[in-house]
């Protein structure tokens, strides 16, 4: 869990540099699953949420556009982190 914390703080304090492994982490904290990749498209879905997750790994990065993408749903649907992780 504070490993969790740790990338959430390094994305909420503007890092674009954050690695793919750690993001993926990050978005199963969150509750979504991973559901299938088509090509370089690794698609996640959260049962409360409407909108799918694509996330792409380049060069062992995540793209800034999709961390964006990420928050913006989870202040959207008031996601939190799962106690259990």
């Amino acid at each position: 869990m504070a490993k969790l914390r740790k990338i959430l703080a390094k994305i909420l304090d503007g890092s674009r540099n954050v690695a793919f492994n750690d993001f993926v982490l990050l978005v199963e904290g969150f509750g979504f699953r991973f559901s299938r990749a088509n090509g370089s498209h690794n698609i996640f879905i959260h049962p409360n949420v409407k909108e799918l997750l694509n996330l792409q790994n380049v060069k062992g990065q995540v793209k800034s556009y999709q961390v964006r993408q990420f928050m913006e749903l989870v202040e959207k649907y008031s996601l939190s982190l799962e106690e259990d992780k």
